[in-house]
């Protein structure tokens, strides 16, 4: 408490109490005392905004309010400044409660004196400076330890994730791997035997199975980089429609070995702008094989590329499986696959890619679905102004 400018909010509505308060305090040895005087609870709250106090001295009898509720707005407005609540004889058990709900002490005014008065004003000055800096400490305590905690918490789904990528990992590159080995050993150990046709079938098993894996180490990479924050967007001048129209074609014969019907459709005036054809391709990759992946033998794929005038929107739907309600929610989660998959393939990472792509693009992909009717995905992507 400095000794030379201690400000007193005095809430009384007895102006001889306050005069005999102000005259205990012009009597102190040491003159560090400095009163304002207001006579009624609205006025000390006005006070309060509008200057900087240490200590309140409050009377729980005013005009504007009665015992124990004066307490409630004050500490309310101003919880950091000390509070002595001034009583009668009679109501000295009203005061005691008051200190257990926030007062730092009382006083019965015809006990008072220059020392009591003093006193309680240092008591109660240094009593909410001590709980003050215990509340800080505390809260500090609780930060650290929400901190930890949170700490804790990312580093065991580090680790999940990690175990989940090393299992994927190990268990689906090693099919590519036992076909390499095995069309490798057949032309190693047969190779007289074998005709140029069987020979060019292994080379391209083995090209496939190479494929494969690349893609595999790819999606990883991807997923690696967007997780560490270093998935850039890298922008170059691209005519949207004229791509979309080429990625179709280089997906044809996915298309063709399940008899869909493909229906593409390009809306608006597509200009040359700029676009990452690298995110663009694991984005409409991603989302267009599903399509094709989970429809079923001779159904129908839609997928049509809107212009607007700051956006572009692609919609992917099928008329396939379709999504249970309950994997909606952590469809672009990695690993995660829906329950009504069974036997198809999968990784699980390829719409947690699609979606990393898309924001790293700025934009968004959403989902809607229904089980046994189909799955529509739409992606928006604004356009990025040179």
């Amino acid at each position: 408490m400095s000794e030379s400018s201690v400000k007193i909010l005095l809430i009384e509505d007895n102006l001889a109490e306050a005069r005999l308060l102000q005259e205990f305090l012009k009597q102190a040895s040491s003159k560090q005392f400095n009163l304002l005087h207001v006579k009624r609870l609205g006025e000390g709250l006005k006070e309060l905004n509008n200057d900087i106090y240490d200590v309140i001295l409050l009377d729980l009898t005013l005009p504007d309010s009665q015992g124990l509720s004066s307490l409630v707005p004050l500490i309310a407005q101003s919880p950091s400044i000390p509070i002595v609540v001034l009583t009668n004889t009679n109501d000295e058990e009203l005061a005691i409660e008051a200190v257990r709900q926030g007062a730092q002490d009382y006083l019965v005014k015809r006990h008072v004196n220059t020392d009591v008065l003093v006193r309680a004003l240092r008591y109660a000055i240094e009593r909410k400076q001590s709980l003050e800096g215990l509340r800080k400490v505390n809260e500090n305590l609780e930060n650290r330890v929400q901190e930890y905690t949170a700490e804790l918490v990312k580093a065991e789904e580090i680790n999940k994730f990690k175990a989940e990528f090393v299992s994927m990992l190990s268990h689906d590159i090693r099919n590519p791997l036992n076909a390499i080995l095995l069309a490798t050993g057949l032309l190693q150990n047969n190779d007289n035997k074998l005709t140029q046709e069987k020979k060019t079938s292994h080379l391209q098993l083995i090209r496939s199975a190479i494929k494969n894996m690349a893609h595999l180490l790819d999606e990883a990479s991807l997923i690696g980089k967007a997780d560490s924050g270093k998935l850039q967007c890298q922008l170059d001048p691209l005519n949207l429609e004229l791509f979309c129209r080429q990625f179709v074609k280089e997906i044809q014969l996915n298309i063709n070995e399940k008899n869909l019907t493909f229906i593409f459709n390009s809306i608006g005036k597509f200009d040359e702008e700029l676009w990452d054809e690298g995110l663009l391709r694991h984005i409409l990759g991603n989302l267009l094989n599903n399509a094709i992946k989970y429809s079923l033998p001779g159904g129908k794929v839609l997928f049509e590329v809107i212009d607007r005038d700051d956006s572009v929107i692609f919609l992917i739907q099928d008329w396939g499986i379709g999504i249970p309600k309950e994997d909606q929610m952590h469809l672009f989660e990695p690993f995660h696959r829906a329950n009504n998959v069974d036997k198809i393939p999968g990784t699980g990472l390829g719409l947690a890619i699609a979606k990393k792509c898309a924001e790293a693009h700025g934009g968004k992909i959403s989902v809607s679905s229904e089980v046994g009717v189909g799955t529509t995905f739409t992606v928006i992507l604004p356009k990025i102004k040179s």
